[in-house]
């Protein structure tokens, strides 16, 4: 989720300034994805540079709070009917970390899917506590990121697994030394310009 339409949502309730949106961004993910105040404003001042929001004036307080325009309300609507795209993802850190470690020399690529189940396991457990708490109505966005998080979690353990029984079948290769055949670019005559014969 972008935090440039989790705003747009929440301004669509009512007018609300920086600290409010990150209160109400945080309670609606559950806190589980905590936002920095200079996010909150610099996002703000994209959203009224595109014109999808505007500032009101400030209250008593001296707080400046934003309101949605009709072109926010617009954005909003689109990306609700948008079904979100594998590819509009962030890439998975973890299957490239884990292609990296196969081919580089002297990582213990077990180790690396075994710290990793380990630690996933604790997240699954800490989740699993949280949903336990008591809940009601009120709390189903709440409930609703909790069980993404444990569904995602479950499913990472599950590709671990499936990760250390293909190292158990196919041992990885060794690494490749690098090339030692000089490039065309190596072979370049500097004062020709031309690729000279070798």
């Amino acid at each position: 989720m972008s935090i440039r339409h989790g705003l747009l949502a929440l301004l669509e309730r009512g007018p609300m300034y920086g600290y409010q949106l990150r209160a109400a961004f945080e309670e609606s993910t559950g806190t589980t994805w905590p936002l920095n105040i200079g996010q909150v404003y610099t996002t703000l001042s994209r959203l009224e540079r595109d014109g999808l929001v505007r500032p009101l004036p400030e209250n008593d307080g001296g707080q400046r709070p934003y309101e949605i325009t009709d072109p926010g309300r617009t954005e909003l609507a689109q990306w609700f009917a948008t079904p979100i795209s594998r590819t509009d993802r962030p890439r998975d850190e973890l299957a490239i970390k884990l292609a990296l470690a196969l081919t580089t020399p002297g990582v213990d690529v077990r180790a690396v899917v075994q710290t990793q189940r380990t630690a996933t396991m604790r997240a699954l457990q800490e989740y699993t506590r949280l949903k336990t708490r008591d809940s009601d109505a009120a709390d189903l966005p709440w409930r609703l990121v909790l069980d993404a998080m444990i569904f995602q979690a479950e499913a990472e353990i599950r590709w671990l697994d499936h990760c250390e029984a293909s190292l158990m079948r196919y041992p990885p290769p060794a690494p490749k030394p690098p090339s030692t055949k000089p490039s065309p670019a190596d072979r370049l005559d500097p004062d020709h310009s031309e690729v000279t014969s070798s």
